[in-house]
């Protein structure tokens, strides 16, 4: 399983020097990290504006997350008072689809979270053409051979199944359904704010749970899981 996380901290600092001149000094500071398990890597860019001369000074830091935050904190520290702070926090997970129940089913999936959206991309093969249903069932754990280790879909709210957002009631794990070529390659694109990657809020948070794709396609109507038929690839969301 391959983790990222991208965090972009955007520092605004607006000085004005007391020389005859009254020159004036702007000074920005991003700074982005990009973790992988226990490792980081942070690059701090430093653009100064002195009375429209733009000059831009790029610090690279790697090794593990405390040693590189420990540096991008000092940094921002000297550069002065700070009085306008901008943080923008991307959360990225991806990892690999495992096929199960006999199957040759495999892809890569991966959750995006950015300004309080997860975008959900999956891409597969391995598949048999046609529709197939892909939900968020309520484990982390595909040890079984039939995957149903990973429990039903996952439904903290506890509403009947059906499409998403429908009128009747949905999972919050009621993903849907994808189309499979002849040659069992498929994709899917999702997003919702009715998720999150690692929040409190319990009726939200995906970490933990598990990725199913099923052998057939969810009728969105029988209860309680949509008659799709065998798991034929199973992945737990894990950070």
């Amino acid at each position: 399983m391959k983790k990222n996380i991208f965090l972009l901290v955007c520092l605004s600092i607006g000085l004005i020097t007391g020389c005859k001149n009254r020159s004036k000094t702007q000074k920005s500071i991003m700074v982005k990290v990009e973790q992988n398990d226990s490792l980081s890597k942070a690059e701090v860019t430093i653009t100064t504006d002195k009375n429209g001369k733009v000059s831009e000074e790029v610090q690279i830091f790697e090794g593990n997350n405390e040693e590189v935050m420990s540096k991008v904190n000092l940094i921002t520290k000297k550069s002065g008072n700070i009085e306008n702070i901008e943080r923008k926090i991307i959360k990225k997970i991806q990892f690999s689809l495992n096929a199960k129940s006999g199957s040759k089913a495999n892809g890569t999936i991966a959750f995006k979270e950015e300004d309080g959206v997860v975008l959900f991309e999956g891409t597969l093969t391995g598949l048999s053409k046609g529709t197939h249903a892909i939900h968020i069932h309520e484990k982390a754990d595909c040890s079984s051979e039939d995957g149903k280790s990973s429990g039903g879909h996952w439904n903290p709210t506890f509403e009947n199944h059906g499409a998403w957002g429908g009128e009747s009631g949905y999972h919050r794990g009621d993903i849907g359904n994808f189309q499979a070529d002849a040659d069992g390659n498929g994709s899917i694109t999702f997003s919702t704010d009715q998720w999150c990657l690692g929040c409190d809020d319990e009726t939200k948070n995906i970490i933990g749970k598990a990725i199913i794709v099923h052998k057939g396609e969810d009728d969105l109507v029988s209860q309680p899981s949509g008659a799709a038929g065998a798991r034929v690839s199973c992945a737990g969301i894990i950070e």
